[in-house]
């Protein structure tokens, strides 16, 4: 504990007055430590604070948004994200463990629009705009109980955001795995049943029902389809389809890559 002499002026009175300072040592494991400044990775981090700060706001105070903390450990013993820190604390923070209890649904926003189209070719319930305002952002999450996805760490740390993951590549393909890995997506999967385009689950459809919209080739050699409800897309296992079944296959049996960009660089 310090204690630090403050003077303070008000209505021209000269009072002085001691404030009393905490100090402590945080550990942060599981890569959490990628939102740190370089200079502070890879070893523990000592930090002098005010004694009325939380845990919750210090750990975010160096850039890691709550959503992206699991366990913290205050000389060993489980605390919550209202435990003030004292002088003298080991704080361990863990990540969150991955998984999801739930087929997760999830909530992209402006800058994640190649994301949007993998996670929906998996089957996943996504929701994506290019013009989303941070302020509908909230509401959506609220309402439907969804999964934030943003490299945004700063929306992130909004206490109205209780569900959240900040990606952290700036490649859609890589991105795509990093979700895979967090949230065991190979278990929820059920890929080509929603439209790309607009996230609509899809229906099956009579060939003849769409038989003016085909190409002649179309018409000649496939004979299922399906089609989004929504926006009138059609849907067939042409060649395009064996690519994407392709791609499936390796997004969801890939093993998550190193980042290549580090959180926040």
């Amino acid at each position: 504990m310090i204690a630090i002499s403050i003077k303070s002026f008000d209505q021209g009175l000269n009072l002085q007055y001691d404030k009393v300072m905490e100090e402590a040592d945080f550990l942060f494991l599981g890569g959490l430590d990628e939102f740190l400044p370089l200079k502070k990775r890879g070893s523990k981090v000592h930090l002098v604070f005010e004694d009325h700060q939380t845990i919750k706001h210090l750990i975010e105070a160096l850039g890691i948004p709550h959503v992206e903390v699991g366990e913290m450990l205050v000389n060993g013993a489980l605390v919550g994200p209202e435990y003030r820190p004292r002088s003298g604390d080991r704080i361990e923070v863990r990540p969150v463990v991955p998984g999801y209890p739930q087929e997760p649904r999830f909530l992209l926003d402006n800058h994640l629009g190649r994301l949007a189209a993998q996670l929906r070719m998996l089957g996943f319930d996504c929701l994506y705009h290019n013009n989303f305002e941070d302020s509908d952002m909230a509401g959506l999450l609220l309402k439907d109980l969804r999964i934030l996805l943003t490299r945004d760490r700063r929306l992130l740390m909004r206490k109205t955001i209780q569900l959240g993951y900040c990606v952290r590549s700036l490649d859609p393909d890589r991105q795509i795995l990093e979700l895979v890995a967090r949230f065991d997506l190979a278990r929820w999967a059920k890929p080509f049943r929603r439209c790309i385009h607009c996230n609509t689950l899809l229906e099956a459809v009579d060939k003849s029902d769409v038989f003016n919209r085909l190409e002649p080739k179309t018409k000649l050699y496939y004979n299922e389809f399906s089609i989004c409800p929504n926006c009138s897309k059609i849907y067939w296992k042409g060649s395009h389809w064996e690519r994407m079944q392709a791609s499936v296959t390796g997004i969801l049996s890939t093993r998550s890559p190193v980042h290549d960009k580090k959180a926040g660089e």
